[in-house]
């Protein structure tokens, strides 16, 4: 009777479908059955690193079973047990796949300490980078990075602390100033704080996902990677290594429109078409909602959003939607103040007004700025951007670089794909009218000439 009545407790606490729940059990009963001294209906550390094995660190595995462990049971008997019982099993893992931000936070907090001593910043930090690379790391062994390979030294250590560092900066205190700094590690945490900040941060409940998924081979069919992490769309069957790491990719990705998310396609790479700013033009008109990144030769990461396809011509374009962002050295996003509305720029060959790509500011004193001098760029920023009250994202005011990469984001539509079958000429009447005088040809170098009617 007593085990009935346990059981029927679990599956009260379960918030599981019944066919998700079968699939727990199933899970539970395999580290059950390992025969290493474990009471008769649990299982220890040992048996879920053996059922683990190679696909998370060993130190995020023992912080999930720390977690499972110190889940307060209804069946009493449990408690005298170091080891994981299949009610504990169940409600560790229902609170935290499909919980409340309030049952996830609670969760979190059993898997930060595996004691009852205050919580502190310096350990939810610790917990954050150990979830972070444990994500990188489940992804890589499960051959899920969708293309987006990366230099090897942006896999690295630092890419997880900047990801560790913004995932942190979501955490407010009680008087409501934010976990900035060195200076905050040894304040404490306590229950409220660490829901809160599972609220206003929700890639930590989605690493964990994808972690506890394909960790521990769990419901992986209930898991959909497409919005997470975008399918990286070169083409050519060339090589390509981006700026990038997927963990900037993730990064940059969950501020999209969700149509936006599951496929970036290279439209332009100084890898591939060189240091030319009419390559870049020809390559990014007319091809919807794009990402620009550049890394200027200081090391520095940052770009822009650009939610309306390029155009070449003497105005600001684009709307509200635009951002601009820094990867290295921190990863932040900086949106529309209301200012004006000087969202982009994009222009070549006039003598009255400045020729470049521009976003945000005005004329001369742009937020980020490439020259049509390619090669050479400004970001300004005193104290701040008008348009996206971003700071200075290079190192230097006026900056040099050497890669750049524009990145057309989700599926090209068919409106766009028919203006790119005209010249960016056409966008400037007056370099059309020029020619046509002179008698050249609507020749240029890496443009199109207008194809003919029958085409």
């Amino acid at each position: 009777m007593g085990n009935a009545k346990s059981l029927s407790r679990e599956k009260m606490s379960s918030k599981f479908l019944p066919e998700e729940q079968d699939e727990v059990d199933r899970l539970f009963d395999d580290l059950s059955s390992n025969n290493d001294g474990s009471a008769t209906g649990t299982f220890s550390l040992e048996a879920l690193k053996s059922h683990v094995k190679e696909a998370l660190p060993p130190v995020m595995v023992t912080r999930l079973y720390n977690g499972m462990s110190r889940v307060k049971t209804t069946h009493k008997a449990h408690e005298s047990y170091r080891n994981v019982s299949r009610e504990q099993f169940t409600m560790f893992l229902s609170h935290l796949l499909k919980g409340s931000f309030e049952e996830k936070g609670h969760m979190v907090m059993k898997m930060i300490l595996a004691t009852e001593a205050p919580v502190t910043v310096r350990e939810v930090q610790k917990f954050t980078e150990e979830l972070v690379a444990s994500l990188v790391h489940v992804l890589t062994h499960q051959h899920e990075l969708r293309g987006w390979a990366g230099r090897n030294s942006r896999e690295s250590p630092t890419s997880v602390q900047m990801m560790t560092a913004q995932l942190l900066s979501e955490m407010k205190f009680q008087d409501g100033h934010k976990c900035l700094g060195p200076q905050c590690l040894d304040q404490v945490c306590n229950k409220t704080m660490i829901e809160d900040w599972v609220f206003h941060a929700p890639h930590v409940g989605t690493f964990l996902s994808v972690v506890i998924h394909r960790g521990l081979q769990l419901l992986n069919s209930s898991l959909d990677l497409s919005t997470l992490i975008p399918e990286c769309h070169v083409g050519r069957g060339q090589h390509f290594e981006s700026i990038l790491d997927v963990l900037s990719v993730i990064y940059l990705n969950s501020h999209l429109g969700v149509e936006q998310r599951h496929r970036w396609r290279l439209l332009f790479s100084t890898q591939l078409h060189g240091q030319s700013f009419t390559q870049l033009c020809s390559h990014i008109i007319h091809q919807g909602p794009s990402l620009l990144v550049l890394e200027d030769k200081d090391g520095c990461v940052f770009g822009g959003f650009a939610s309306c396809s390029w155009e070449v011509k003497p105005q600001f374009q684009g709307n509200n939607k635009c951002f601009l962002f820094s990867i290295m050295p921190s990863m932040a996003v900086y949106m529309h103040t209301g200012y004006n509305d000087h969202f982009m720029y994009l222009n070549q060959g006039q003598q009255t007004m400045p020729n470049g790509l521009g976003m945000g500011g005005q004329h001369h004193y742009f937020g980020l700025w490439v020259a049509d001098d390619f090669g050479k760029g400004h970001s300004k920023a005193k104290p701040t951007c008008t348009t996206y009250n971003s700071p200075q994202l290079s190192a230097q005011e006026d900056f040099q670089f050497d890669n750049m990469e524009v990145w057309g984001l989700g599926d090209l539509l068919q409106r766009h794909q028919v203006k790119n079958k005209k010249s960016i000429l056409d966008s400037d009447p007056a370099a059309q009218s020029m020619l046509e005088i002179s008698g050249r040809g609507r020749h240029s170098g890496g443009l199109r000439e207008i194809p003919d009617e029958d085409d």
